[in-house]
């Protein structure tokens, strides 16, 4: 059997969407998450309710768009798809609020982004099912309320900390907080993602795979599917632990799951700032990248492996983070392994 199923050819894109959970069982991970959302599901179906507004938070790629599609799944309801940036303008939020059918889930993608009048013309809705759009300036000015049907709004969130308090108190459904997965469930995800790419692969590679993907489910099937490439080119028949090695060094990924950026950033700290404390805007200018890409994309990964602190005063690298990249270390303040 060749190491990917003609069958699957797809781009990118269409294979995420393949590779995504249909059902509950299919979604390994985030146990204590799943298990209030079948109540909180069970309950308002029991009642013959919409759910009530739910926001899920976390670093991004664990699996928060899933859940929203395996919710509306299993509410059996249409989910309307947008994100904060997308809606610009108060008519953007009334046409997709208006044409919501009753029992519709819409999910809102990256909710800290949204500004704050639309957020002020968000609440009513969510509170009373109702939209007041201002029509006509000054004196002349006059209101009109708009009757939605009942729906669910489920919104997602890399920083929670930019919602405003009125906000996060509209979702009465619940706040979740995504963790990172562990490397025993990543293994499952990868073998589950494999067995639908058509990929033979080794127990080795798994594990080989696994252990570099920062454990977050995204990352695991960009890595699978990069490791696939590599082993077709090679024309082997299966995906080994060596071949998973040589494709994931030649991308740069070391055994932690560090890519190159990673490695600067923690550098850029040791070797220019003495290790901190450096603040964020001078770590991004010393980096040439944007601070919330830092904030958002990297740091959150190089906390979690503990070579990285948020200080009052900036960022310290710690020993950890030394060690791992061959820099000695002299035990400054209160940061050490």
């Amino acid at each position: 059997m060749a190491i990917t199923d003609p069958k699957i050819a797809q781009d990118d894109r269409s294979l995420d969407q393949t590779l995504r959970p249909k059902g509950w069982a299919e979604y390994i991970g985030q146990e204590m998450v799943k298990k209030n959302l079948k109540i909180l599901i069970q309950a308002a179906q029991e009642r013959n309710e919409p759910v009530e507004h739910l926001l899920f938070y976390g670093p991004a790629g664990l699996g928060k768009t899933t859940l929203a599609h395996l919710i509306s799944k299993e509410l059996r309801s249409q989910v309307k798809v947008t994100s904060g940036p997308a809606i610009e303008k108060v008519g953007d939020l009334a046409s997709i609020l208006t044409n919501l059918s009753p029992g519709d889930i819409l999910f809102i993608d990256e909710v800290h982004r949204l500004n704050k009048l639309i957020e002020e013309i968000l609440y009513p809705a969510l509170e009373s099912r109702s939209l007041d759009i201002i029509i006509g300036k000054g004196p002349s000015a006059r209101t009109i309320q708009l009757e939605l049907p009942p729906f669910t709004l489920i919104a997602a969130t890399t920083r929670i900390a930019l919602l405003s308090a009125p906000l996060r108190s509209r979702f009465s459904g619940g706040t979740f907080r995504l963790d990172f997965y562990s490397e025993n469930e990543i293994e499952k995800i990868i073998e589950r993602s494999a067995k639908i790419l058509g990929i033979n692969i080794e127990k080795g590679a798994v594990k080989e795979v696994a252990k570099r993907s920062r454990f977050t489910p995204r990352v695991a099937n960009r890595l699978l599917k990069r490791c696939r490439d590599f082993a077709q080119v090679e024309k082997s028949q299966s995906l080994t632990q060596d071949l998973a090695v040589r494709a994931l060094d030649l991308l740069e990924i070391d055994p932690l799951g560090l890519e190159g950026t990673d490695r600067m950033i923690l550098n850029v700290i040791i070797s220019k700032f003495g290790g901190g404390p450096v603040g964020l805007q001078t770590l991004a200018a010393a980096t040439s990248e944007e601070k919330e890409t830092i904030e958002e994309v990297y740091e959150p990964y190089l906390m979690q492996l503990g070579f990285l602190e948020r200080t009052p005063r900036g960022r310290v690298a710690t020993g950890r983070a030394y060690q791992h990249l061959g820099h000695s270390f002299s035990g400054q303040s209160a940061f050490l392994s």
